[in-house]
């Protein structure tokens, strides 16, 4: 009985990681305009209200793009709206960040895809962005 209950768990444990890393990423639901007028710490995020310059989006591209396992969801530079997706290293949970030029102001969102807090990994993240432009 014992065994057969710790190959459940196991399984269980498995099949679990394969979800998360395996389910899909619907642009319609992830790929959205931030709403902010100020910035916000988020129990699952961030948002960010940043004074960029018109090429705000086009630096932070730049940056997302070589940012260790993080690629681009939805949209483009040209668009003026940019949705990356950066997956941890171990279990590879997905956070969502979506990225808006709105003229001089760049509009950040931060957001995790499963559980309820991230623990600062979204804000650590979008800093170490920022910082790098």
């Amino acid at each position: 009985m014992r065994k057969m209950i710790f190959w459940l768990v196991i399984t269980a444990v498995v099949l679990l990681g394969a979800y998360i890393r395996l389910a899909p990423s619907d642009p319609a639901r992830w790929h959205v305009p931030p709403v902010a007028e100020a910035d916000r710490d988020l129990p699952g995020g961030v948002l960010r209200v940043i004074d960029s310059g018109p090429d705000g989006l086009a630096r932070l591209d730049a940056i997302a793009r070589t940012w260790p396992r993080t690629q681009v969801l939805a949209g483009s530079v040209g668009e003026g709206m940019v949705t990356y997706i950066t997956r941890t290293a171990a279990i590879g949970f997905p956070d969502y960040t979506t990225v808006q030029q709105d003229g001089d102001t760049l509009r950040i969102h931060a957001r995790l895809r499963f559980g309820r807090k991230d623990f600062g990994v979204n804000k650590a993240r979008v800093e170490g962005w920022l910082n790098a432009i």
